[in-house]
């Protein structure tokens, strides 16, 4: 007898799923609860655990789309020993076999075709490089033209002949001449969207679209807090077994500037402003498929050490996949840092339905004038994009130069002055 496994239901929002990788392959024995494949929501990913131990069948593909109650899988009773034994409807055979490859017959529902016909696999993959049948000589059953004729076909198989070039007007030059072989690799590789990057390309449109967006700028000299950090990092990482970084000191200035211009800390819900008397800080993290914004809840109650701590276990469970949906829902205020890429200055787009993001940088070593002396310093320039139907300009730049001075004055972060 066989259990259907189907997509559970994830979260209240979440209507579908992609079938991100298989774990277990078509065939393998598992045990009940195993991890066999996962599953990618447009928040987070999730793991599919087995429901009861058996023998593995696939029935969605990875790449898939599915629904929450589709089914993703069966398991069939069986024990270890019959893991290897491949289904009865899957095997091909012997006389099959030596025409063509197992993919190829299943795609191609073994039906046979005239010669210079390509099957339907091999027409769509063609029509997407742009190359015409004919130019194709197929290599397969009958001189069709299979999947992998089409997939070795390049864009010079259909250049043009002497002949056709002869026949055609002279105001076609141009565009017979696109089809001339050219030196070097012309390869294209598609690759359907995930739902993660799908969701975060439709949410930055709409922030685009529906928040009157603006960006100001400043720079923050970060000798100050550079010094403090090599004097104590060592003492730091000895007493608290973590290591003392820059998102630690910008986290507890955002908290502290927050709290002195609460409307950078609120966001609008149809006709009503909410202001937050906590700040839930957002921080950007580059995960394996697409930027994620795990949050640290109460970080304005949080010390250093605390900060650093949460920052590291978010960053770890994100490179991991293992996020989940609550650790990455809400936030008041998010902090993205581009720096630790190359970034010299960007404009960070609202990560809604908050009202404002404050983009970190790179330290460049730059001459500034301190006390009317040209210097050396480590320079970060600092970027707040807000909304500005929530914010005026006043309150967004007062808010920045509030972090600047704190960053650049650390022991007020200490003081809480």
């Amino acid at each position: 007898m066989s259990l259907e496994m189907k997509v559970p239901t994830v979260g209240e929002s979440i209507t579908e799923v992609t079938l991100a990788q298989w774990l277990k392959n078509d065939g393998d024995y598992v045990e009940m609860d195993e991890i066999v494949a996962e599953l990618e929501s447009d928040k987070a990913t999730f793991e599919l655990p087995a429901e009861k131990a058996g023998i593995l069948r696939h029935v969605a593909s990875e790449g898939d789309t599915l629904e929450v109650g589709a089914v993703v899988c069966t398991i069939e009773d069986g024990g270890k020993g019959e893991s290897a034994a491949p289904a009865k409807d899957t095997e091909i055979p012997k006389e099959e076999e030596k025409s063509a490859p197992v993919n190829e017959q299943s795609e191609e529902s073994q039906e046979s075709y005239a010669a210079g016909t390509a099957s339907p696999a091999a027409a769509k993959i063609l029509k997407e490089k742009g190359i015409d049948v004919k130019d194709i000589k197929g290599t397969g059953k009958d001189g069709r033209i299979t999947k992998e004729d089409a997939l070795n076909a390049s864009v010079a198989a259909s250049a043009p002949t002497k002949e056709k070039a002869a026949e055609a007007p002279a105001k076609a030059t141009a565009s017979v001449s696109a089809n001339v072989p050219v030196g070097g690799s012309r390869d294209e590789r598609h690759e359907k969207m995930s739902s993660l990057r799908k969701t975060i390309a439709k949410r930055l449109v709409s922030v685009k679209n529906d928040t009157a967006m603006l960006t100001t700028f400043n720079e923050v000299d970060m000798k100050p807090i550079m010094d403090l950090r090599t004097k104590y990092k060592d003492k730091f990482k000895e007493k608290h077994g973590i290591g003392l970084g820059f998102m630690s000191f910008f986290t507890k200035a955002v908290c502290t500037a927050l709290q002195e211009w609460p409307s950078v800390n609120a966001r609008l819900e149809e006709n009503e402003i909410i202001y937050s008397n906590f700040v839930d800080v957002s921080i950007a993290v580059s995960a394996p498929k697409g930027l994620v914004v795990p949050i640290i809840r109460n970080a304005e109650s949080l010390s250093l050490q605390g900060i650093e701590r949460a920052v590291a276990d978010l960053a770890a469970k994100a490179k991991n996949n293992k996020l989940t949906i609550e650790e990455m829902t809400g936030g008041t205020f998010t902090i993205t840092n581009g720096g630790v890429f190359g970034s010299m200055m960007s404009t960070p787009i609202i990560n809604a339905p908050q009202s404002a993001i404050l983009g970190m940088h790179n330290i460049i070593q730059r001459p500034v004038a301190i006390n009317g002396e040209v210097v050396i310093r480590p320079m970060m320039y600092v970027a707040l994009s807000y909304d500005h139907r929530i914010i005026d300009g006043r309150e967004s730049v007062s808010f920045l130069v509030r972090v600047k001075e704190l960053l650049e004055d650390p022991t007020r972060l200490l003081l809480d002055v």
